[in-house]
């Protein structure tokens, strides 16, 4: 089965909302198995537009990358950041078939 990811572009505009929703989405994650592969971090943008901090959120399955975001646990915790922060976040399953 093929693991799902959150990936996920982000500005800050209000730092004290967005430390309150990642004070409290640590609870969903953890329920549905949610792992932190980068988290911030030095980046660079060689091609169309970025915003200044990054995610992406390994998940057991698609399904569980789904079944978080839509979590009650989450949704309390994104509607801490509301007026805080601009997101882009996509659900998108993995691949674990052949390499070139």
């Amino acid at each position: 089965m093929a693991k799902g990811y959150w990936v996920v572009r982000i500005d800050v505009s209000d730092h004290a909302r967005y430390d309150a929703y990642k004070a409290d989405n640590a609870e969903a994650l953890g329920k549905h198995g949610g792992r932190f592969l980068v988290r911030g971090g030095t980046f660079e943008a060689p091609e169309g537009r970025s915003r200044s901090r990054n995610l992406v959120v390994e998940f057991p399955s698609y399904q569980a990358a789904v079944d978080c975001y839509h979590s009650p646990e989450y949704q309390r915790a994104k509607a801490k950041r509301a007026g805080g922060a601009e997101f882009d976040l996509i659900i998108v399953e993995g691949y674990d078939g052949p390499q070139p």
